[in-house]
């Protein structure tokens, strides 16, 4: 490999996209975003940030691993709810102190958002459909737009670790996409399990890559045993490490399940616009006891819904070629509207695969024009404002559905993709 060239073409690039008004402008507003949490969060924010609570968890884990998932350790701030493996990432964090940490952790995030860009970039190449301008400018456009989005500055003042995610599909995407190759279906699905041990929100698109559809010439289901089976060992493989730290720290297991599906904080009136949330939320409102409410029942409910809807339509998807992209959004689809949990920042992971899907689909699709695009834009842009609204409104309207139902309107439009012949 010969890294001066690699040295030289990649300052050429630069050097052009410089030269674009609203590439500059876009790597200004973020630099800007990037600042401002550092500001925000280290005078204003500390103890309120999620890298707080990351900061507790390295803590926690130096000291006692067991009690990853006790609430006494984490009074008045939110609970631990991810794989146990994952703490490790946040021991040299707390080793740094939380400022020097903080500062570290945000940067990291800004890499992360380069080579987010990067591989976004080349995924768009890859899928791009024919009836698509063969320059990349509106390509760059959507890139920036990703790069400008509310959601980004939302994540950088929380300290929250959802871009590692996002790297993560984003690279597994591509090499399901471009290698057929044994090896490299089982790295890209490896790939994915490593994801979900960062953070467990691509959990739901593991059915999706399985390789299963209806054959309509045929009339019958096409099956890739072995296929299949490659993808699964490879995403299960990863987390399979999590059961070693299940059987050396017995309580961590119960504390997960608990603090994820049954503890008190899943029953809190919040912002989250999830189906499940809403739902809850109303229960309260109308005089719900929280202490006799149970959202796991609504959870279940709502995911058996999502999940077998969007299953049985991407099996009956009357396409295979760059099927993933779809999977991938099913996936995430169902994780953000069943969770009880789902906040602005988590569209980090969704709004790439929304961009993707614009280049893919043909340039003028009514998919495009009616579902995607107004969706792309109003989760970039306008989501955040009406989750701030939610704020002046909990008391007398605690629901926080603008999101919810541009999230339903992707789903459906993907569905549509999905199932109709045309």
């Amino acid at each position: 490999m010969n890294y001066k060239v690699i040295y030289t073409n990649s300052k050429k690039r630069l050097a052009e996209l410089w030269n674009i008004k609203f590439f500059r402008y876009a790597i200004l507003l973020h630099s800007f975003y990037f600042f401002l949490s550092i500001i925000v969060t280290l005078f204003f924010l500390r103890t309120q940030s999620d890298f707080y609570v990351y900061y507790k968890v390295g803590e926690i884990y130096v000291n006692n691993p067991n009690n990853l998932y006790n609430p006494a350790y984490y009074v008045d701030i939110w609970p631990f709810r991810y794989l146990p493996l994952s703490a490790l990432l946040f021991v040299p964090y707390y080793l740094l102190g939380f400022n020097l940490g903080f500062i570290i952790f945000n940067f990291i995030n800004f890499i992360l958002n380069i080579l987010i860009s990067v591989i976004l970039y080349k995924v768009i190449i890859l899928v791009r459909g024919d009836d698509h301008e063969r320059e990349d400018k509106r390509i760059i456009l959507y890139i920036c737009f990703y790069l400008i989005g509310l959601p980004q500055v939302f994540n950088y003042i929380l300290g929250q670790i959802n871009l590692y995610v996002t790297l993560l599909i984003l690279l597994s995407l591509f090499i399901f996409l471009k290698f057929k190759k044994t090896k490299y279906q089982l790295l890209a699905s490896f790939i994915v399990g490593i994801s979900i041990i960062i953070k467990p929100t691509a959990i739901f698109m593991i059915p999706f890559i399985i390789v299963l559809n209806y054959n309509f010439e045929k009339k019958r289901i096409s099956f890739d045993l072995k296929l299949s089976f490659l993808r699964l060992f490879g995403v299960l493989l990863p987390l399979s490490v999590n059961v070693v730290m299940f059987l050396i720290y017995p309580d961590l297991l119960t504390g997960f399940l608990g603090t994820n599906f049954t503890g008190s904080e899943t029953v809190l009136l919040n912002h989250s616009f999830s189906i499940t949330k809403i739902i809850s939320n109303m229960l309260l409102f109308i005089g719900v006891p929280s202490n006799e409410l149970n959202v796991l029942p609504i959870f279940i409910s709502v995911l058996l819904v999502l999940g077998c809807f969007g299953f049985i339509f991407y099996i009956f998807r009357r396409f295979n070629k760059n099927n993933l992209i779809y999977g991938y959004t099913f996936g995430m689809l169902i994780m953000f509207l069943a969770y009880f949990d789902s906040w602005d920042h988590h569209l980090l992971n969704l709004i790439p695969l929304l961009i993707i899907m614009l280049f893919n689909l043909p340039r003028s699709s009514e998919l495009t024009r009616k579902y995607i695009k107004p969706s792309f834009f109003f989760l970039s842009f306008l989501g955040l404002v009406f989750t701030g609204i939610f704020w002046f409104t909990q008391l007398f309207f605690p629901f926080n559905f603008a999101s919810t139902i541009f999230l339903i309107l992707i789903f459906i439009g993907v569905s549509r993709y999905c199932i109709l012949k045309n």
